[in-house]
């Protein structure tokens, strides 16, 4: 009688990564085989690849990269990690200011607290191309044959083959560099913030202080809730909101930090398509700035309509942000954005970033 082995479940990237139910589908052996694939992919299309990498908020996040740091350090990539829980742009930042080859992120996103996943990050701290990212898909294998109890982290940060990078410091820093943070502490307008317990809570408290903040403690379970930044989840910020009486306008961003929320002083929540045109209109009017605005076909009409007041050409482009930033990259983009709160500006880097969004509307 023949011993029948299973196919490997087939890894499928999504719009953005591979996610999938942690101890379900999302397991070590299965990062892993991700992990094995991308660096095989790095070796063949880069001469010294190098490798940043970093984990949000979710459950097992740190045993999940460490495991793809083994298969990298197995296959003679050096890392730069971050310690503790960043959140996506970040990773992003760090993979551009480094000069990496590629950024990985451990992160689900907005999807429930049972999820965990792999994103990619191209050298220009913006997603992975699709067709890029479905090389990786193509070459991983049913099983990455390592031992990866045999593989140490420590010998490995002996021989300086991994190292620890402050990415959460390289961000703040971009952000005081960009930003007159004194002119948002001075305005006389009061502020709050509400990181849904996501990985932008530490670094929204070094930007700004001294507003209100709202789930900004660790609680990898989310309180059971999507940390999408959608009205429905977010009540108890828009209740705040109207119990205080005094808030300008409050911030919202989901488990990674890279999509937005937004909340008017009537504690109403703004949809994307409006924080879009917000966004047009003070870049192009007030700040005397150009360039297309690219978003994802599913974005209001309207948006098109302000671009043509302002002159600035438009394109639409199929839901997914890679395929603004694949724009963005090659072209002059002012402004571009997705339904689902993703949005990117010119002067950052090109890759969803709700804390950025919302300091630019600060």
């Amino acid at each position: 009688k023949k011993n029948y082995i299973p196919l490997a479940q087939k890894i499928k990237f999504g719009t953005d990564g591979w996610r999938a139910i942690i101890a379900k589908e999302y397991t070590t052996d299965n990062v892993a085989r991700v992990a094995f694939a991308t660096g095989e992919w790095l070796k063949q299309n880069f001469e010294d690849p190098k490798v940043v990498i970093g984990h949000d908020c979710r459950f097992g996040g740190e045993l999940f990269m460490e495991t793809a740091i083994k298969v990298f350090i197995q296959q003679g990539i050096p890392v730069q990690y971050a310690k503790g829980f960043v959140s996506t742009p970040m990773v992003s930042l760090a993979t551009k200011l480094t000069g990496s080859s590629l950024g990985v992120v451990i992160t689900a996103s907005h999807n429930p607290p049972s999820y965990n996943g792999f994103k990619l990050k191209a050298h220009y701290g913006g997603p992975l191309t699709e067709d890029k990212v479905q090389e990786i898909e193509d070459i991983i294998p049913s099983t990455h044959g390592l031992n990866l109890e045999q593989i140490s982290i420590e010998d490995a940060k002996k021989n300086g083959s991994i190292k620890e990078i402050d990415m959460e410091t390289m961000y703040v820093d971009h952000v005081k560099a960009n930003f007159d943070l004194e002119a948002i502490k001075n305005s006389g307008l009061r502020f709050a913030y509400d990181a849904m317990y996501g990985a932008g809570m530490s670094a929204m408290k070094r930007i700004l202080p001294d507003i209100e903040f709202l789930h900004c403690d660790y609680n990898p379970s989310f309180k059971g809730q999507a940390p999408e930044p959608i009205a429905k989840n977010l009540q108890e910020l828009s209740e705040f909101i109207k119990k205080d009486g005094n808030i300008a306008c409050a911030l919202a961003t989901d488990g990674d930090a890279d999509r937005i929320g937004l909340y008017n002083s009537k504690g109403e929540f703004v949809d994307s398509h409006h924080i879009i045109l917000l966004l047009t209109h003070y870049l192009a009017n007030h700040k005397k700035m150009t360039g297309k605005v690219a978003t994802a076909f599913s974005c209001t009409p309207r948006i098109n309509k302000m671009a043509a007041h302002y002159g600035l050409p438009t394109e639409v482009v199929k839901i997914g942000f890679k395929y603004i930033a694949g724009i963005m990259v090659k072209e002059d983009v002012l402004i571009g954005g997705e339904e689902s709160g993703g949005i990117a500006t010119k002067g950052h880097i090109p890759e969803r970033d709700g804390i950025w969004m919302g300091l630019i509307i600060w």
